[in-house]
């Protein structure tokens, strides 16, 4: 009689069975390893990659402004010395982008920057070593806390006859203008007042004082930030834009109002 040996079952493998295995140990793999280079991370010493130099400064000046100004700024037949300007004016030139000058006019004009702030800060920081000069205010002075009302006046004696009393900004002569203060920076309200770029003249400390300075940027914020109380701006350009909105619209209504009454009675 023939022995019965036992069958052997044979279960049949899922197909996604080897792909889930590799992916389980994948996930494991990547696990572990990122876990010891977390903890190795851990245990180094940190680094903070180190800004741009003064020296830096001095190369990108080279490179870039030294055609007009001199490779140790002493200022050439193309543009002045930057003896004693300090870093305030060459930050407020180049983040605005005047400078480098794209060709001789009446004024240089405000166009996009051609260096980051890093760049910019560099040139300035190696201006203000060999030739000190302006520097950077307090950041109390930019916080726009100041008397909004003290400086609107002092801003309306001072500043009003060229930059308009809405900073709307105008024409001056020979071509040259006083740009709008409308978008720009408290800091470089301040370099402005400070340095006295273009046709602006400068206001120490002794024509306008420290606090002064921060009312009169104080009430420029408050322009940017809030509309104007009066309604319809027309451009800010005082009474010129609004007297000839009257001459059009207010006689021009009178006028087509007894046009209209005369052809109604006839």
């Amino acid at each position: 009689m023939a022995s019965k040996t036992p069958r052997r079952q044979s279960g049949r493998r899922s197909k996604w069975a080897a792909a889930a295995l590799i992916g389980i140990g994948l996930l494991v793999t990547g696990g572990i390893y990122a876990g010891a280079s977390a903890a190795m991370a851990a245990t180094e010493p940190t680094t903070v990659a180190s800004s741009l130099t003064a020296d830096d400064g001095k190369k990108l000046f080279q490179a870039n402004c030294a055609t007009c100004h001199g490779l140790d700024m002493e200022g050439t037949a193309d543009g002045p010395s930057l003896y004693g300007v300090g870093e305030l004016a060459v930050e407020f030139q180049v983040s605005t982008g005047r400078m480098p000058l794209q060709a001789q006019g009446p004024q240089a004009p405000q166009k996009p920057t051609q260096f980051t702030e890093e760049q910019t800060l560099a040139m300035a920081a190696w201006v203000q070593s060999v030739a000190p000069g302006p520097t950077f205010p307090d950041e109390q002075i930019l916080d726009g806390e100041g008397d909004v009302a003290n400086g609107a006046e002092l801003f309306r004696i001072n500043c009003a006859m060229c930059h308009n009393v809405a900073a709307a900004g105008g024409a001056l002569t020979e071509g040259k203008y006083a740009p709008a203060l409308t978008s720009t920076s408290a800091l470089h309200m301040y370099a402005a007042m400070a340095t006295g770029p273009q046709n602006m003249p400068v206001f120490n400390d002794m024509t306008l004082t420290t606090e002064e300075k921060r009312d009169i940027i104080s009430s420029l914020i408050f322009l940017q930030e809030n509309e104007s109380a009066g309604g319809f701006s027309l451009g800010s350009l005082g009474p010129v834009s609004e007297g000839l909105f009257i001459w059009i619209f207010g006689i021009g209504s009178l006028i087509g109002l007894t046009v209209w009454i005369t052809a109604k009675s006839n």
